[in-house]
């Protein structure tokens, strides 16, 4: 009987989960442990690299056991995780020399100052698709050897390992036998340049990082190394940044086709085949999945900083709500909004805007102003966000879309999703399975283990609703009109 499932490590922001498929890309089983969030000062946020490694491993270990399947017939494991955050440890007695820190984190402003400084911001953007930011690993890297006593030397020395979630996961896997990453999480350093396919040279030697401390950087779909569960040899055969893995999940892998994932950022990708296009609109160029044997192929993308985790704000900080799930019932529950706006740049304006200085404000508000009107303006904010990244996106890429594919945690929220079909004026595609980034993990691995192949992608992925939009254009210019003068008032730079 042939391997009839394939696994999936979801190691994200706020959770870490572990999902079973079966070879239809159902869910068999899946298990979920929130992550705790450190932030020691205003502006840094970091996690417990042990913490997200034990936590994998129950979940996997819980997953497979109420699945009741036989570790023989798992096919393959397949990553996906949080990109940029970044996790340095000691390459003899494999503990981490410091907490990850988070993508979030906001502390290595200086840091991209001096690299501006340098004249690099050119460079950078030629030959990684990046723009100087906070936001990326490499300048965390830099933090950590610079700020950890005895980092750089022991780093000179060979003595630590760096790596983004993956590979730390990986390595903590194949018990310390694999130091690797994928195309995908590499082009999301700053320091990987994504014209020659290699860690670049020049920018190492800016922030003075030793390349004996980088992970070698293999296809999204190849073999990262085995897993020993119970006696049972298991290949880890899929690796992928989360958002690159929903890309794929939702079939993005040809030009033309694009997403966007609502998780504790929001995030929008466009698949530009083989064509590298240097943004002029505030974008990134990235690398999408790769496969062994085929042509690289490239990605526009915008990043929203503040998605869900402006939700979890209302929740945890102002305490407006108790949970995510009653702001649909709350949002139309009252008429639509008339000029009050959210503007969560709690951790700086991403795409198209790239302002790290900005901070969240409201506008608009008034005596009337109470509860639900704070709440439907802090979830309106994610779709005009999304509208601000795709209306770049069209002038960068020289077409417009006429379908938003879309995935993540908040698509459940209905009026979410009407109100940014009204917005963009294009029909908003939600897929019945949601899972999409675990399932474009699940998807890298078993194509390598011959469980899948490209084509099959389109056959498993079911349309739950398309969104057509009803907004008349009049309204839909107001309100963006509006949104556009609070981000005026927001920006620092």
């Amino acid at each position: 009987m042939g391997k009839t499932y394939v696994i999936a490590f979801d190691q994200g922001t706020t959770s870490t989960r572990t999902i079973v498929f079966d070879t239809q890309g159902a869910i068999v089983s899946i298990c979920q442990k929130e992550l705790k969030q450190h932030y020691p000062q205003s502006g840094w946020v970091e996690h417990d690299p042990l913490e997200i490694y034990n936590d994998q491993l129950e979940t996997f270990t819980k997953a497979v056991s109420e699945s009741g399947i036989n570790p023989e017939d798992i096919a393959a494991i397949g990553i996906t995780n949080q990109r940029e955050t970044t996790v340095v440890w000691d390459r003899e007695t494999g503990e981490p020399i410091y907490k990850a820190i988070v993508w979030l984190d906001k502390r290595t402003t200086e840091i991209c100052e001096r690299l501006e400084n340098q004249g690099l911001s050119r460079y950078i953007k030629k030959n990684t698709g990046l723009v100087i930011d906070s936001y990326f690993s490499g300048t965390k890297l830099k933090w950590v050897l610079d700020n950890v006593e005895g980092a750089q030397e022991k780093a000179e020395a060979g003595q630590l390992m760096f790596g983004t979630v993956d590979s730390w996961l990986i390595y903590k896997f194949t018990n310390g036998e694999k130091h690797v990453t994928d195309h995908t999480n590499a082009s999301r350093t700053l320091i990987y340049n994504i014209k020659k396919l290699d860690w670049d040279k020049r920018l190492l030697d800016a922030l003075n990082i030793p390349s004996s401390i980088l992970p070698k950087v293999q296809s999204s779909s190849s073999d990262f190394g085995t897993i020993d569960y119970k006696g049972t040899k298991i290949p880890i055969y899929g690796v992928a940044g989360d958002q690159q893995a929903s890309l794929f999940g939702q079939g993005g892998f040809e030009a033309g086709i694009g997403k966007s994932t609502y998780g504790t950022g929001c995030f929008i990708l466009l698949n530009t085949g083989e064509k590298h296009v240097k943004s002029k609109k505030g974008l990134l160029t990235t690398l999408t999945c790769s496969l062994d044997n085929e042509a690289i192929n490239y990605a526009l993308e915008g990043s929203i900083f503040a998605g869900g985790a402006s939700i979890q704000w209302l929740r945890d900080r102002m305490k407006v709500i108790d949970s995510a799930s009653e702001t649909e019932a709350i949002c139309n529950s009252i008429p639509a909004l008339k000029n009050v706006y959210v503007v969560p740049a709690f951790a700086g304006l991403g795409a198209p805007y790239w302002d790290g200085k900005a901070r969240g404000s409201v506008y608009g508000m008034t005596l009337d102003t109470g509860r639900e009107h704070l709440i439907k303006a802090t979830v309106n904010a994610l779709a005009y966000q999304t509208k601000d990244v795709i209306g770049a996106m069209e002038k960068d890429y020289g077409e417009n879309i006429t379908t938003l594919k879309v995935d993540g945690g908040a698509t459940a929220n209905n009026y979410l999703m009407q109100f940014q079909s009204d917005l963009l004026n294009v029909d908003v595609d939600r897929p019945k399975m949601i899972e999409v980034t675990a399932f474009g993990a699940a998807l890298l691995a078993g194509i390598k283990a011959g469980v899948w192949t490209k084509n099959n992608i389109s056959e498993i992925r079911d349309v739950d609703t398309v969104f057509s939009p009803k907004m008349d254009k009049k309204t839909r210019k107001k309100n963006y009109k509006g949104w556009k003068k609070a981000i005026k008032r927001t920006k620092r730079n």
